[in-house]
């Protein structure tokens, strides 16, 4: 790789939580306009209403799984084992990612997000797996 690439889908994973979090700031203001809840009811996260809570939970997951990626990249940049496979499972990974949230403040239907949560840990999988193998062999 020549330069800086592997971190832009890293900006992008992250331009998601900057979005998840416009999103529930959006939903509980819109809770509290129309009266549905009091504000002061987010203040202890005690019982938040199904409309923000797919969101929160939905962000809680960009902390989890997402983390193994950063790291990742960060290997990857700093073992020089970026190159267009380990850029092409980033992008994947950040496009799942995207896709699941999608399906988990929409629908939140299991039957399509636990695909897509499938193929993004499978993918992470296989860009880790790159990273041990270019370990080994460099």
């Amino acid at each position: 790789m020549t330069g800086f690439e592997i971190f832009w889908p890293m900006v992008a994973h992250a331009v998601l939580v900057f979005a998840l979090y416009a999103l529930l700031s959006a939903r509980r203001a819109s809770l509290v306009r129309t009266g549905k809840v009091e504000a002061s009811q987010f203040r202890e996260n005690r019982h938040e209403p199904a409309e923000s809570l797919v969101v929160r939970n939905s962000i809680a997951n960009q902390f989890e799984l997402p983390v193994l990626f950063h790291v990742c990249c960060v290997l990857l940049y700093i073992t020089e084992a970026d190159n267009l496979l380990s850029l092409g499972f980033a992008w994947l990974f950040v496009a799942l990612r995207y896709v699941h949230a999608g399906v988990h403040v929409t629908s939140n239907r299991l039957r399509y997000r636990r695909p897509l949560f499938i193929a993004g840990f499978v993918t992470l999988l296989a860009t880790w797996g790159w990273l041990c193998v270019w370990m080994a062999t460099s």
